[in-house]
C-alpha cells in the first residue's frame, strides 16, 4: 500500500500539502492539486482510515500529533494528561508517539503524524537543532514546543523556569550545610539540561563553593544513567555528601543505587531531585524536589496549538512557568 511520503515524492511536494488536498484546502493552487491527484490515481493511494474514523466523530480536521520523548517518565505522563484534557473540551483527538530519545525513531512517528494530516503538533524535539521538526514547520504545520525549544525558529514554547528552580534547590543544600554537591544532569543537547547545570553552577559561585568538575556528570536523562553515574560518584575517593539530580528517572536510579549501599539519608548523603512525584511524600524519607506544574505546562501548550491552527499568524509566545521547591526530609 502506498504511503503519503510516496505520492509527496511522485508529486515533487511536500506531505503538507498533500494533506491540504485531501483536505480540500484551497491554499493549494490547481496545478499542484492536479499533481497530487494523478499522483495518488498511479500509485492507487488511500488515506488512512484510522485517520478517517477518528474523523468521522470528532469533526474533520480534529486531530493533533503529541511528540514526547519518554513515556516512562511521570513528567510527560502528567504533560500528556494536560494536552489531552484541552483537546478533549475543544473536540481534538490526539496521537500520542513516544520516541525514546531515538532520533530515528522520531522521524518514523514524525512521517506517520504527517501521513495521518494532523492539523497541529505538540513536541518535546529531541534536541535544540532538530532538523525534521524545523522542516515541518517551515511547510506550514502549527508547532508548538514543550519543556524544550529550537534554535534560530520562532516557536511557541511552554517550560519552567529550569534556571532558577536549580539556583534555589542548590542554593537550599548549601544552606543545609552540604559542601560536596554532585550534579547528574540530563543529555547536553537538551536545553533545560544545559539550564539546570547553568542553575547548578551559578549557585556554588555565589555561596563561594569551588566547582569540582569530578562532582560533574552528564547523563542521558534515564534511570540506568542515575544508576551508573551514582555508583561512580559514590566510588571517588572524596566522594559528595549530596546529590542534586536532573530529572525523575536519574532520581530514581541515584536512590536505587543508595539503597543498595544501604546507605542512610540524609544522614550519609542527602538527595534533592529537579521534577516532583506523586509518591514522593511515600519515600523513606520523602524527597525534597523541585516540581513542575507538568499538567499546567501541557494544558497551556495545548492551548496555544488551538490558537495557532486558528490563527496561523498570531505572535509567537515562549510562556516560562514556575517551578516550586518542595522541602522535605531527603536534606
Amino acid at each position: 500500500m502506498a504511503s503519503m511520503n510516496e505520492v509527496a515524492k511522485r508529486a515533487g511536494v511536500s506531505i503538507a500539502t498533500v494533506s491540504r488536498v485531501l483536505n480540500n484546502s484551497e491554499s493549494v493552487n490547481e496545478e499542484t492539486r492536479m499533481k497530487i491527484i494523478k499522483a495518488i490515481k498511479e500509485l492507487k493511494y488511500q488515506p488512512s482510515r484510522v485517520a478517517k474514523r477518528l474523523r468521522s466523530k470528532s469533526g474533520a480536521g480534529n486531530l493533533l500529533g503529541v511528540l514526547i520523548p519518554d513515556i516512562q517518565n511521570p513528567f510527560y505522563v502528567d504533560v500528556l494528561q494536560g494536552i489531552e484534557d484541552v483537546a478533549y473540551q475543544n473536540n481534538y483527538v490526539i496521537i500520542m508517539c513516544n520516541f525514546s530519545q531515538d532520533e530515528k525513531k522520531e522521524a518514523h512517528y514524525l512521517e506517520i503524524l504527517e501521513s495521518e494530516a494532523i492539523d497541529g503538533l505538540i513536541a518535546a524535539p529531541a534536541h535544540e537543532d532538530d532538523p525534521r521538526i524545523k522542516k515541518i514547520m517551515r511547510n506550514g504545520l502549527p508547532v508548538v514546543c514543550v519543556d524544550r525549544g529550537l534554535k534560530g525558529m520562532d516557536v511557541d514554547i511552554v517550560w519552567v523556569n529550569n534556571e532558577e528552580g536549580a539556583y534555589q534547590a542548590v542554593s537550599y543544600m548549601i544552606g543545609e550545610g552540604y559542601k560536596r554537591i554532585a550534579h547528574i544532569g540530563g543529555l547536553t543537547t537538551i536545553p533545560s539540561s544545559r539550564l539546570r547545570l547553568s542553575g547548578y553552577l551559578k549557585a556554588l559561585k555565589d555561596h563561594g563553593l569551588q566547582v569540582d568538575e569530578n562532582l560533574i556528570v552528564q547523563g542521558d536523562s534515564s534511570y540506568a544513567g542515575g544508576v551508573k553515574f551514582t555508583e561512580q560518584l559514590l566510588k571517588l575517593s572524596s566522594p559528595p555528601d549530596a546529590l542534586f539530580t536532573g530529572n525523575n528517572l536519574i532520581t530514581l536510579g541515584a536512590l536505587e543505587v543508595i539503597n543498595r549501599e544501604k546507605l542512610q539519608i540524609p544522614r550519609d548523603i542527602a538527595i534533592l531531585g529537579f521534577d516532583d512525584m506523586n509518591w514522593a511524600n511515600a519515600l523513606n524519607p520523602p524527597l525534597t524536589a523541585v516540581r513542575q506544574p507538568a499538567y499546567e505546562i501541557g494544558k497551556r501548550a495545548g492551548e496555544l496549538l488551538i490558537q495557532r491552527i486558528k490563527d496561523p499568524k498570531r505572535p509567537c509566545i515562549q510562556m516560562t512557568l514556575n517551578s516550586e521547591l518542595k522541602i522535605r526530609n531527603s536534606c
